[in-house]
């Protein structure tokens, strides 16, 4: 089969690779749609630490099972359209016994650690597959891996309606949490230093938009949210949040990145910090989410591009020219 490799930081190709065998209780998926996101662009270049090379990418996807291994449970069948949480957790660590998985001592995930769906098929878990409803696309059924990610973003941070959220980072993370959090009843000011995106959190329902921090006229928020990664915007955020109030660091930052904050205004102004890693008990929630249109899809897919051009979307991707980037490796057939 034709698959998107990453031999190592900074050599990609598209090439020729064995198609995937399932194992027991694995079903084989021909992989209809699957999105880039940052984490993506982190493992081309070297700085996601948990990768090792060469691999095939892809962790945001959806398809058709083909084929089934062994002792799968579920009536799963062929021909069944699944989009796949790509979390491969052990099951028997100290984290995954008391229920936090996406903490796992031995964490890996599909795409990320072992081969992923930028390519014509993927063996996954059985158990990790979730039905689509038969009008979702596949496209659609990509975007449910970011939409589970922020599902528990926003159940870290925790809000209450009428509250007043800062959201940092107009790209798609930036814009789902921001529509999440305004179904849950918080009014969202969105600040992205790429101008050309501020429209369409206006579309989505922000109060406001600006470009920067420093132009809200030091406003103080309940809560920010930074879906960026780059300290200076964690430290921005930060800055924005009043008295009593939470920052979520949501993006991922490079493993050596660090942030100056005042631990005297952590201290004296009870500013509560928390972190949300990946996924966690929220694929079906996201699932249902996109599936009764709580999340405006079309906003968030800008580029559609076919396998073969997988170097070309990631250039795109980086260039923040568009929001989120999808490869179709059947052309959006499977």
């Amino acid at each position: 089969m034709r698959a998107a490799i990453i031999d190592r930081p900074g050599e990609i190709r598209v090439g020729d690779v064995p198609d995937p065998k399932p194992r027991e209780r694995e079903v084989v998926v021909e992989v209809g749609a699957c999105g880039i996101c940052g984490t993506d662009l982190h493992i081309a270049d070297g700085h996601f630490p948990p990768t090792p090379y060469p691999i095939v990418p892809g962790h945001e996807f959806a398809g058709k099972i083909v084929e089934l291994g062994s002792d799968v449970p579920g009536g799963w069948q062929v021909g069944d359209r699944v989009a796949v949480d790509p979390s491969l957790f052990c099951g028997y660590c100290g984290p995954c016994r008391s229920g936090h998985g996406n903490l796992c001592a031995n964490w890996n995930a599909t795409g990320d650690t072992v081969d992923g769906a930028f390519a014509e098929y993927v063996a996954v878990p059985s158990a990790n597959c979730y039905r689509m409803p038969d009008a979702m696309t596949w496209e659609q059924g990509a975007l449910v891996e970011p939409v589970s990610c922020a599902v528990h973003g926003v159940r870290r941070v925790g809000v209450e309606a009428g509250e007043r959220f800062l959201v940092v980072g107009a790209g798609t993370m930036g814009l789902i949490m921001q529509q999440l959090l305004q179904r849950a009843g918080a009014h969202v000011t969105v600040v992205d230093r790429n101008a050309d995106r501020l429209p369409r959190a206006a579309r989505l329902g922000a109060v406001a938009t600006a470009a920067d921090v420093g132009e809200l006229d030091d406003e103080k928020f309940d809560a920010a949210v930074d879906c960026t990664g780059a300290a200076p915007a964690i430290e921005a955020a930060f800055d924005a949040t009043r008295r009593g109030g939470r920052l979520l660091v949501f993006g991922v930052a490079p493993a050596e990145a660090r942030v100056a904050l005042s631990p005297f205004r952590i201290y004296n102004d009870e500013i509560t910090i928390v972190g949300s890693m990946a996924v966690l008990n929220s694929y079906g929630a996201a699932l249902d989410l996109v599936a009764d249109g709580a999340i405006d899809t079309e906003e968030l897919l800008t580029d559609r591009l076919p396998l073969e051009q997988y170097p070309d979307a990631l250039v795109k991707m980086r260039s923040g020219a568009g929001l989120k980037v999808q490869v179709l490796p059947g052309g959006g057939r499977a």
